[in-house]
């Protein structure tokens, strides 16, 4: 094997490249990558770089010394616009070719996007948090579409620098789907009480020039508009390759997607045995840790692989709280406030699906107690053994 190719160069792919190095490749890697900056870290976009607080050139991953110890064929400023398994070849937007023996694929995701007359952010790249960052503050309307976790995060740093700050979200409650009715109640309140206008029950058809338009025709009017309404997996350049594509690329509990093609990041939906199900987890932990597996069994012999079996985990930053998940909440049968008080901010929600928990999520609890449930969910402990004096 003397060429292995990386499509994706933030942090999956990054972590696949130097797994790759660190168990002992020393053939051609190259790692491709569609934005012209070398791998920076996305989480912070949203809460640090926005607010200001960091510069763009702390986001880096790695310094330029760190990468070119790698030996990297890196190719940046160019996407990845087709493949041919039976050729093995990765086709560049630039109409280059990149030959392969093996593959791991990790091209994210990209916005979800409104239409209408004018174009409204997003918050994806670092030159997208750039570009808002220096149009929020004193004085300024923000309109927030979506109130997941990414426009909740940048509603609340908008609202902290000064600005009037509007959080439109179609469901009855924010995030219900998710964390469940009343822990998306506890965050609604909690951005509500710091002064956001959170407006529930409200769908956006289209973006104006004075603002959004709502279904019943109403336009909420705003001086900057960030749409946060969801991702799409970046999988339309393997259209005709023969790969399995459904919400992701599908992979195996291996993180195989095909022979010698693997997957890991954002973009991959890969069956996990923990949990008996498939997902796809958008969380940067989860990116960073599925690269190193991914790449672990790419270089592996098949009877010497091992299945990719996280606890996945994320974390929130909104104004003083801080938030922080482990396991797989969607899909929940049930929830219970297993520790604190929804009411002060400070509590511990558990969630079970059949007798099992599932996971956890935190909002100002000591990363301690957190850590703990980490483990109960790793075992799969029984849900009336974990959580007991529930029905």
């Amino acid at each position: 094997m003397k060429r292995i190719v990386v499509v994706g160069a933030s942090a999956a792919g990054l972590a696949a490249a130097e797994t790759l190095r660190r168990e002992g490749y020393d053939g051609t890697l190259t790692l491709v990558g569609d934005e012209p900056r070398p791998p920076y870290d996305r989480p912070p976009l949203s809460k640090q770089v926005l607010s200001g607080q960091w510069d763009a050139d702390r986001t880096a991953l790695r310094t330029p010394e760190d990468l070119a110890a790698l030996g990297l064929d890196l190719r940046l400023g160019v996407a990845a616009a087709g493949l041919d398994p039976a050729g093995r070849l990765v086709r560049l937007a630039d109409d280059s070719t990149v030959p392969y023996d093996r593959l791991l694929i990790a091209t994210g995701v990209r916005p979800r996007r409104l239409p209408g007359d004018r174009e409204a952010h997003v918050l994806r790249t670092l030159d997208d948090a750039l570009a808002l960052r220096d149009r929020i503050g004193p004085g300024r309307r923000l309109v927030v579409v979506g109130a997941g976790f990414l426009g909740a995060e940048a509603a609340a740093v908008a609202s902290k620098l000064g600005a009037q700050a509007i959080l439109l979200e179609p469901a009855p409650v924010p995030l219900a789907h998710a964390v469940g009715r009343e822990v998306g109640q506890a965050l609604a309140q909690a951005h509500r009480e710091r002064g956001v206008e959170l407006r529930c029950g409200v769908t956006v058809t289209a973006v104006t020039e004075d603002g959004v338009r709502l279904a019943d025709g109403e336009v909420v009017e705003g001086d900057e508009i960030l749409v946060a309404i969801g991702s799409l997996p970046n999988t339309d350049w393997l259209a005709g390759s023969g790969l399995t594509v459904d919400d992701g690329v599908v992979c195996d509990e291996y993180c195989q997607a095909a022979p010698d093609v693997y997957a890991a990041g954002d973009v991959a939906r890969w069956y996990n045995p923990l949990f008996g199900t498939s997902m796809r987890i958008e969380h940067r932990t989860n990116a960073a840790e599925q690269g190193m597996a991914a790449a672990r069994n790419l270089l592996a012999a098949p009877g010497a692989r091992k299945p990719f079996t996280p606890v996945p985990y994320f974390w929130s930053d909104q104004y003083d709280m801080k938030i922080q998940a482990y396991g797989y909440l969607r899909g929940h049968d049930e929830v219970a406030v297993a520790e604190g008080n929804l009411a002060e901010d400070r509590f511990l929600a558990a969630y079970r699906s059949g007798d099992r928990i599932t996971g956890a999520l935190a909002v100002g609890m000591p990363a301690k107690v957190v850590r703990q449930w980490r483990q109960v969910i790793a075992v799969r402990a029984a849900w009336h053994d974990a959580v007991p004096n529930r029905p």
